[in-house]
């Protein structure tokens, strides 16, 4: 039962250099800077996006995901929500408004996978970069890089897969979109919607908690995802894997890090799910194919390098 949460909201992650990270999130990834902070953290949206930012980037000693935070449709849904959240077990932190830059208050908490969430149901809406709302043209001209057009997911590696679920399906109101199932019947990957997309935030078991895998941003063909690919040669980024497809939610992906050591995708396509759809599952000796369906093997880097 879907209860007010729309869609994700941000992401913020540590890298060890600014100016390397930006070189690398706007000229490569072809995100655009909108605003800093007197803490040194950079605000950055990919074009189609119509609040200010998605991605925030804080310079710290180690890399990986600070939050990541999801936008309610109010502030009253909000409130709600951050009794629900209280009945539940979690603790939950109030953060002003404006602690980010024009961000409203924010919920945080953490979820028993151990990684950070945030709420919020207010941010300024600066709308899409460099097109007008009203008889908007088809795209920006002077976009950069691979063109990001949005923030749309994280992957992340963590403990209490069971108990995380139950907090995004019974509290926040998010669906099991996909799963993968080991031999005993315990649930290994389950990837989680509050919307019609394949996935919003996904989740490994891992017995290390907190863990970060990758930040994930959508493309619209195929031919932009091979583009990526020959810009990350071009650039000479790391790779990880890719161009290739996903069996899990079928999407076109390619995977790559950044100067700190985070990974990034870029992808197109996959699958839809609407509430009425059962999940769909996948059983743990077929991993190979549902995360790279045409190798149908993993390779050592995608399953240990984590921030």
């Amino acid at each position: 039962m879907r209860k007010g949460v729309m869609r994700p909201g941000h992401v913020q992650i540590r890298v060890l250099d600014m100016d390397e990270a930006l070189r690398h999130y706007v000229d490569l990834l072809g995100l655009v800077e909108m605003d800093r902070d007197s803490q040194g953290r950079v605000y950055l949206k990919a074009w189609t996006e119509v609040d200010k930012f998605s991605v925030v980037l804080r310079e710290a000693d180690r890399p990986g995901m600070d939050f990541m935070a999801f936008k309610c449709l109010s502030e009253e849904i909000l409130e709600q929500l951050h009794q629900d959240l209280q009945t539940f077990g979690c603790g939950v932190e109030e953060i002003p408004a404006g602690e980010l830059k024009d961000c409203g208050r924010r919920l945080r908490f953490l979820a028993p996978s151990g990684h950070h969430f945030e709420l919020f149901a207010s941010k300024q809406q600066t709308g899409k970069w460099g097109v007008a709302n009203r008889n908007p043209e088809a795209w920006p001209r002077d976009l950069k890089g691979m063109k990001a057009t949005r923030f749309d997911h994280c992957l992340l590696y963590g403990t209490e897969l069971d108990r995380t679920l139950a907090l995004f399906r019974d509290v926040l109101g998010f669906e099991l979109a996909e799963q993968v199932v080991a031999p005993d019947g315990k649930r290994v990957a389950q990837f989680l919607t509050a919307s019609m997309k394949a996935h919003d935030v996904a989740f490994i078991d891992h017995p290390e908690p907190g863990k970060f895998h990758h930040a994930s941003f959508f493309l619209e063909t195929w031919d932009d995802v091979l583009r990526a690919g020959d810009l990350i040669s071009m650039t000479d980024t790391s790779i990880d894997i890719g161009p290739t497809r996903h069996g899990l939610t079928h999407g076109q992906t390619i995977y790559f890090f950044d100067p700190s050591g985070n990974r990034n995708e870029v992808f197109c396509g996959g699958d839809y799910h609407y509430p009425d759809h059962e999940p769909v599952t996948w059983d743990a000796e077929q991993l190979g194919k549902a995360i790279f369906y045409h190798d149908r093997q993993l390779n050592e880097r995608f399953l240990t390098t984590l921030t």
